[in-house]
């Protein structure tokens, strides 16, 4: 299940946010989004993690958890719609 987490510091890694939800199961990638121009994170980002029953797990767990000083909010990923 792909995960949508919002609200992340923006001094959090990759694998920091991967050992954060590591703890709730198998982590198969987790990416948070960066400004091309200025290279900062933009709060943002996607854990994928294999076993839905893990990953809702984890969103019950970690919405509102305090990380690196910021709330997080944790949801399913809803799939990207493309507009021609």
């Amino acid at each position: 299940m792909n995960l949508f987490v919002t609200n992340i510091n923006r001094a959090v890694t990759d694998d920091a946010l991967k050992a954060l939800f590591i703890e709730f199961g198998k982590v198969a990638s987790v990416k948070i989004m960066i400004d091309k121009s200025t290279g900062i994170s933009k709060g943002f980002g996607f854990v994928d993690m294999p076993d839905d029953r893990e990953a809702m797990e984890a969103v019950r767990k970690l919405s509102n958890a305090s990380f690196f000083g910021s709330k997080l909010r944790v949801s399913k990923a809803r799939p990207q719609t493309t507009i021609f």
